[in-house]
């Protein structure tokens, strides 16, 4: 019991709302068009909620075998580093987490269609197993794809268009090119709070040969870069907005702006561990950004 502490600190509770934005705004679009299903929702949160928490104890692991973490890391102090979990019990939950995805998706999958064997649920089944190995390889392995500086590209795809577009199409078997658009602004978002992590720890990242953009942009461009995400993000999600129709309510995730605005000002400011407070800012402004643009939907 003494133990459950750290195993929820590894769990890194935090960025557990990040994960849930692009269910949640698939979920409400799909709504919005007269598809919901209480079922596949609720499994999609479980399964979300799951592959997130195996990519944070994989990427613990993983950084840990490659010496990225140590006392020169300037984010939370982990688990396995600290000494207060084994490498062996760290594993064991890794391998439980992965047990918990299978059999979550495949519950999830076979909820929402007709038959596991269909073509739309064998596809699904690929792209659930695709999100374990991907939430493994971000920085276990000797091609651990984080250390090179695609973190940021399967952040966007696995967190923005699987995330938004793949609740979606669970809740109405069918998908849109617009549904891209909202997908495309949640997974820039999510790319932010990854960009904003390694601006953090870029200077510890450096030294241990972790090639994240920050590291290969440097931090000026990377502020820049920062920008441009959650510029594009607001660009995205007002394009589709746009396409639906130009109501005022359409726009009232706007009403996020100040936040992300305070937060963009605090980034130019900040460097290093003052960096670290902006992540928990950002991914709940994220959260009410999705919710808002999805509760907008309903009076297109």
């Amino acid at each position: 019991m003494s133990k459950i502490k750290y195993y929820i600190a590894s769990f890194r509770l935090r960025t557990l709302p990040l994960s849930l934005s692009g269910i949640f705004l698939g979920t409400l679009l799909a709504a919005s068009e007269g598809y919901f299903n209480w079922a596949p929702f609720l499994l999609a949160v479980v399964t979300t909620l799951c592959l997130q928490i195996l990519s944070n104890l994989a990427n613990e692991l993983g950084d840990l075998q490659k010496g990225t973490d140590n006392e020169e890391r300037l984010g939370p102090i982990r688990s396995i580093q600290s000494g207060a979990l084994s490498l062996k019990e760290f594993k064991r939950t890794i391998l439980l987490f992965v047990l918990l995805s299978v059999l979550s998706g495949t519950a999830l999958v076979s909820t929402a269609f007709e038959s596991l064997l269909s073509t739309d649920g064998l596809i699904m089944l690929m792209l659930g197993a695709a999100s374990i190995v991907a939430a493994i390889k971000y920085t276990v392995g000797k091609n651990a794809y984080g250390y090179h500086g695609l973190g940021d590209v399967f952040v966007f795809l696995f967190f923005g268009l699987l995330s938004v577009c793949g609740a979606y199409f669970l809740m109405t078997h069918r998908l849109s090119i617009s549904i891209f658009l909202p997908a495309t602004a949640v997974g820039l978002l999510s790319t932010g709070v990854l960009n904003l992590n390694n601006m953090r720890d870029i200077e510890n990242d450096r030294l241990c040969g972790k090639r994240t953009l920050p590291v290969i942009l440097g931090i000026s461009k990377a502020k820049v870069y920062h920008f441009c995400l959650i510029i594009g993000a607001f660009v995205a999600m007002s394009s589709y907005m746009g396409l639906c129709g130009f109501r005022p309510f359409h726009f009232i995730f706007w009403f996020t702006l100040p936040l992300f605005l305070i937060h963009l000002k605090k980034v130019v400011q900040a460097e290093g561990r003052e960096l670290d407070p902006q992540l928990k800012v950002l991914s709940l402004s994220t959260l009410l950004f999705t919710l808002l643009a999805g509760w907008g939907a309903f009076h297109f």
